[in-house]
């Protein structure tokens, strides 16, 4: 007579080969299904594919750069901006935010703004514009996206930067949405422009759209393409100094020494830091920023 254990055993038998047969079909058993979804390695895309392997030039000017919060356009992106002094190209800044909850220093949202003054003759900016939108509040709405495509057709760029898709701080994804929405919008007018000037045969040339890039400011983001600051980052330093308000609160110069040293990791040695950004094609300009982040990401798998 069979032992209780040998009765347990042959039921749970049948019982797994009836769960692996369902719909008439054998299913496969969990180790076949991970090694099914397990990658080869001959497979993935190289690192040479997903990042920059030599410093690139600098974008045209002139620059307009979309910031968070005062002090995110020199942490982000201080060495380029420099880089962009240095090279008489004209930049201009907008600071979305009030930056009323970034410390518990008396008088914040003054003293955030007489930083940022301060970093701006320090970085040479042609234009600094600070806006009083809540900090952590920021909202994807169509008056705020109105607002930056007057400024962005104010300006008038050749450039426009926006903070990394992937940026941890919510304010930082926000503003990357919105910049992104106000780039399709003005791209849509200038369409229906070229149309309606074609119809009038006026001969009139239509202004093309700036170019686009995402900066890097807290961490790391997808990027195509970098930006040897090793000649600029002691200015750099001096730069993120300004903001005193924000450096008591954590360790931010230093944060960003390591983002900015570890974005070498692909550099020649002579490079000692970099910048990181993601320049954005027409193509992908036409989709969703989420969809396009989406297929980006999807390159790593």
């Amino acid at each position: 007579m069979p032992s209780i254990i040998q009765k347990i055993s042959s039921i749970s038998a049948r019982l797994l080969r009836r769960k692996n047969t369902l719909g008439g079909a054998t299913q496969p058993s969990a180790e076949a299904a991970a090694q099914a979804l397990e990658p080869s390695s001959s497979r993935l895309n190289p690192e040479s594919s997903l990042l920059p392997y030599t410093p690139n030039a600098l974008p045209p000017g002139p620059w307009l750069v979309f910031a968070p919060h005062a002090d995110d356009e020199t942490y982000g992106m201080g060495g380029a901006l420099l880089l962009a002094k240095a090279q008489k190209i004209k930049t201009h800044v907008v600071v979305l935010t009030d930056g009323a909850l970034g410390g518990e220093a008396e008088g914040l949202v003054a003293l955030r703004q007489a930083e940022v003054q301060s970093a701006a003759r320090e970085l040479g900016l042609a234009s600094l514009v600070c806006w009083d939108e809540p900090d952590r509040g920021l909202t994807v709405s169509e008056a705020l996206i109105d607002k930056l495509c007057a400024q962005i057709k104010s300006v008038q760029p050749a450039a426009v930067f926006f903070p990394g898709p992937l940026e941890a701080h919510p304010d930082h994804r926000i503003t990357a949405q919105l910049v992104w929405r106000a780039l399709q919008k003005i791209e849509g007018q200038q369409q229906q422009n070229a149309m309606h000037d074609t119809a009038e045969a006026t001969g009139s040339e239509t202004a093309q759209p700036p170019q686009a890039f995402s900066y890097e400011i807290s961490n790391q983001n997808p990027i195509n393409i970098m930006l040897d600051t090793t000649e600029v980052i002691e200015a750099k330093s001096r730069v993120m100094s300004c903001y005193d308000s924000q450096n008591s609160e954590n360790n931010y110069e230093d944060l960003v020494l390591a983002l900015d040293k570890g974005r070498t990791f692909t550099m020649p040695p002579e490079v000692q830091h970099c910048e990181g950004f993601y320049h954005y094609s027409p193509a992908q300009r036409a989709q969703p920023l989420q969809a396009v982040t989406q297929e980006i990401i999807a390159q790593y798998f």
